[in-house]
């Protein structure tokens, strides 16, 4: 996700080297309006989930998806059983496997007759405008892009020249189906995010809804689909692809998918436990209340001191209901001296304040990393109890996701708050500057004590085993320092500087620290 700051330091670094030209967007194109349907109720999945949603007027059911393999067989699943629409809204939308399978549902589905309706932010789009425009040629396809750079010069020179604008993105992650079933959470698509670890907590969440709150996620869809800062595909390519070129990329495409027959996705697809359960209509649902909030497009032309249209702002009428305690996961976290300042401020009115975020040793973006380390001793000092993931991305790895723009897969993904074991947030939003000021973003906002306390005893037996508990000590001269306390090979284990970093890492660090880019963090 921050991968934009560090392209906006390699921008202002080449600025002379960049300035080609005038970047403009195409003016006076036609974008037919359209809405989410609501005739649904005699789809498959409106009949299916009809009996449970009549058993429970005015709520909304939900289950989480944990494993990386149950959310992508959900989404594949959902796309099998369309028979209407399928709407799908994501900051990124990788053209690697599980991108590509997924792809391939949606294009089975339109080739039933389902519209396919396809909303991607345009920053993981460098040199993908044909196969987009490919997609969007099928009659039942239509491909939207969020904020896009202008075509006729490079991007990077736009970080520059657009400052302020291009650096605003499309933060948000649904998929819904039929209007009657969606997806909410952390995951883009790709690989990274449906990948399986189960040596490992906390590292993505999405919830599946059922019920009122779908209509609410649709009416978001909506709302970006048909606003003024999206834009469609063909009236952005310079070229619409040629007849011989669709059928050279769908061969292509058909060959590569047949080839990945065995794959562990498709095998899931096939036989996972979630799967029989989807298939054989025996899902059991939590139930209770569930609102949809989303910061509005135009939040990207606005004025940052606009709160009123803020994500975060439509959540605090519930974070003030605050009672006892609080749990935040989050895994680019800085909170800025007003975000220290409101959560000091709950500690002190009696609520247990806990934090995980991951570690520098688990971060494949320092820059976060170095906006975060700077609030750490005010929050500690406050007895605000803060931990970071307790694992080390390798070299090979950080070296692979440096090449993907924009997607910060660390070993912590999920984006989720649990209150008072009762009530939780699950979306998309990091607590940053970014998500907060710069982005939109869209979450979940559910009451239930079943899933609330299931999620909070899950932290409560996870946490010690699988982040660093940190610990502010002073020294006989009156200075802090922080300790690093976790488990290595199973041993107790206590650092006193961020574990698993060497000297140069940290020192790294530190220099960006230095650097005023704290609101692109």
């Amino acid at each position: 996700m921050s991968n934009l700051a560090r392209i906006l330091i390699s921008a202002y670094l080449f600025f002379p080297l960049l300035i080609s030209g005038c970047a403009t967007l195409p003016q006076n194109f036609d974008k037919p309006v359209s809405h989410a349907y609501t005739d649904t109720g005699q789809t498959g999945w409106g009949k299916i989930l009809q009996e449970e949603k009549n058993a429970h007027p005015g709520e909304s059911g939900f289950i989480l998806l944990e494993s990386g393999l149950d959310a992508f067989v959900a989404r594949a699943l959902l796309a099998e059983y369309a028979e209407r629409s399928i709407d799908l809204q994501y900051y990124l939308f990788h053209n690697d496997l599980t991108g590509q399978l997924l792809t391939n549902q949606l294009i089975k589905a339109a080739d039933r007759g389902v519209r396919v309706r396809i909303l991607v932010d345009d920053m993981g789009l460098a040199g993908r405008d044909l196969g987009s425009a490919i997609l969007d040629n099928h009659p039942n396809i239509e491909v939207r892009i969020f904020n896009p750079f202008s075509r006729n010069v490079g991007r990077l020179s736009q970080f520059v020249t657009r400052l302020g604008s291009v650096t605003r993105r499309m933060h948000n992650k649904s998929f819904t189906v039929d209007n009657q079933v969606t997806i909410l959470g952390g995951r883009n698509i790709g690989n990274e995010y449906f990948e399986a670890d189960p040596a490992l907590a906390f590292t993505d969440l999405d919830v599946l809804l059922i019920g009122p709150v779908t209509d609410e996620v649709s009416s978001a869809f909506d709302t970006y689909w048909n606003s003024d800062v999206v834009y469609p595909i063909n009236v952005l390519v310079n070229k619409q692809p040629t007849p011989l070129q669709i059928e050279e990329k769908s061969r292509q495409f058909a060959k590569f998918i047949e080839s990945q027959e065995k794959s562990p996705y498709l095998v899931a697809l096939q036989n996972s436990e979630l799967a029989n359960k989807i298939r054989q209509h025996s899902v059991h649902f939590n139930w209770g209340q569930a609102k949809a909030i989303f910061d509005v497009p135009e939040k990207i032309l606005d004025s940052r001191s606009e709160s009123d249209i803020r994500l975060l702002s439509r959540f605090k009428p519930y974070g003030d209901q605050l009672k006892n305690e609080l749990i935040i996961l989050s895994p680019y976290f800085v909170p800025g001296k007003e975000g220290v300042a409101t959560l000091v401020k709950k500690q002190e009115n009696g609520a247990r304040v806990r934090i995980l975020t991951n570690s520098l040793a688990s971060t494949d973006v320092g820059m976060v990393h170095a906006g975060y380390s700077r609030y750490r001793k005010d929050l500690l000092r406050a007895g605000i109890e803060l931990y970071e993931m307790n694992r080390e991305i390798s070299k090979q790895e950080r070296k692979e996701r440096k090449g993907m723009e924009g997607s910060s897969k660390a070993s912590l993904h999920a984006k989720t708050f649990v209150q008072d074991r009762e009530l939780i947030f699950i979306g998309s939003m990091n607590l940053d500057p970014r998500s907060v000021y710069e982005n939109t973003e869209i979450g979940v906002v559910l009451e239930s004590p079943e899933i609330g306390r299931y999620m909070a005893e899950k932290f409560d037996a996870n946490v010690d085993h699988h982040a660093f508990r940190l610990e502010l000590v002073k020294k006989q001269d009156g200075s802090e320092s922080i300790l690093w306390h976790g488990y290595e090979n199973g041993k107790e284990q206590v650092y006193t500087v961020d574990p698993y970093t060497s000297f140069w890492r940290r020192l790294g660090v530190w220099f960006l620290g230095l650097m005023p880019i704290e609101s692109q963090l």
